[in-house]
């Protein structure tokens, strides 16, 4: 009896040696069993489907919420302090890795993660390089990475001209503290002079700066260019309803932008942007590489979203050109939801 103790010891020893050479570095890797902390910086449409895209992921290879993955989520509410604390708390639990959506998110879950040797795979990140979440080449800064949503502005701008061939001035509303933004902002400002536009621009610190600064911003444009900012996009039922005041036009930056009142955007499919991220931490989960060994990836495809209802409201006309390719034309201004 004693000596089939002995074995039976020796067996899971072995057993236990065999799952760590294979790269899984999770806690529950030995049980077969998985816990992954979803971080999201802010509520509003795009971060959601991210997460929903994110978690039919990571379905797709076989980790199902209530099976053999346990799931917590939490949410910052565009607070920079909250993100900190809950990447702090996230990264103490038992923690297999972190989900962390949004640039200021993401930033947090490396910091913290990065102390317990926690991977973090990062989507709805403009920037990775300006976040110092990877160098130049796109290679990780350590145990991180995943996918960016760097707008297509060039293809913004050109639809822009289509839909408002004798607009000047795009007005930007940013957050100067969202390093993702002031990236954007830059490419705009470089690229805006080729089709005969300027960029005027107003950045705010906090959401209680954004009814002031829109006002200001919209007495001096002839349109609206929202970004994928999250302190603004939190807000932008307000600036829609402000800018529909003086009939002047918004333009998103993705479909969920447009459905709640944004004229039109060339942009990316979260829910798409939130599958591929998904796919990522698979592998990662799977022991196939570490996060550290996988450079982060741009999602490179964008379609044009339409409102014909704010189009009339506007007393606009979207051009054939662009409605004929659409991703998908809407007809109703949807209700902003503050709850996903």
């Amino acid at each position: 009896m004693k000596r089939m103790k002995q074995i039976s010891a020796m067996l899971s020893a072995l057993g236990l040696l065999l799952i760590a050479a294979s790269g899984c570095t999770g806690k529950g890797a030995a049980a077969g069993k998985y816990a992954v902390g979803i971080a999201q910086y802010a509520e509003h449409g795009s971060l959601d489907n991210c997460r929903k895209g994110f978690l039919a992921g990571l379905a797709e290879e076989g980790f199902t919420e209530g099976k053999n993955l346990k799931v917590r989520y939490e949410n910052a509410q565009a607070d920079g302090g909250t993100a900190n604390q809950i990447a702090d708390s996230i990264a103490a639990g038992r923690t297999d890795l972190i989900a962390a959506i949004g640039t200021p998110m993401a930033q947090s879950a490396f910091r913290a993660a990065g102390k317990a040797d926690i991977p973090v795979i990062y989507t709805a990140v403009n920037d990775p390089v300006a976040a110092e979440l990877a160098r130049e080449d796109g290679t990780p800064t350590g145990n991180v990475t995943g996918t960016s949503d760097r707008l297509p502005v060039e293809k913004q701008l050109e639809m822009i001209r289509t839909i408002l061939p004798d607009a000047k001035k795009i007005g930007i509303l940013y957050s100067t503290s969202e390093v993702n933004s002031i990236s954007t902002v830059q490419e705009y400002r470089d690229a805006a002079p080729a089709h005969d536009f300027k960029i005027v621009e107003s950045g705010i610190s906090v959401a209680a700066d954004i009814p002031l600064a829109a006002d200001q911003l919209l007495a001096k444009v002839d349109c609206l260019c929202n970004l994928t900012d999250n302190t603004v996009v939190s807000s932008l039922p307000l600036i829609l309803e402000k800018a529909d005041r003086k009939g002047i036009p918004v333009f998103g930056s993705e479909i969920e932008q447009v459905k709640i009142g944004c004229l039109a955007a060339v942009g990316l499919d979260y829910y798409e942007l939130g599958i591929q991220t998904g796919k990522m931490a698979a592998r990662v989960l799977k022991g196939e590489a570490k996060a550290g060994e996988i450079p982060f990836k741009v999602c490179k495809e964008a379609s044009f979203y339409g409102n014909t209802a704010a189009a009339k409201n506007l007393g606009i006309s979207i051009p054939e050109e662009l409605t004929g390719p659409a991703g998908e034309m809407f007809d109703r201004i949807e209700e902003h939801q503050g709850k996903s």
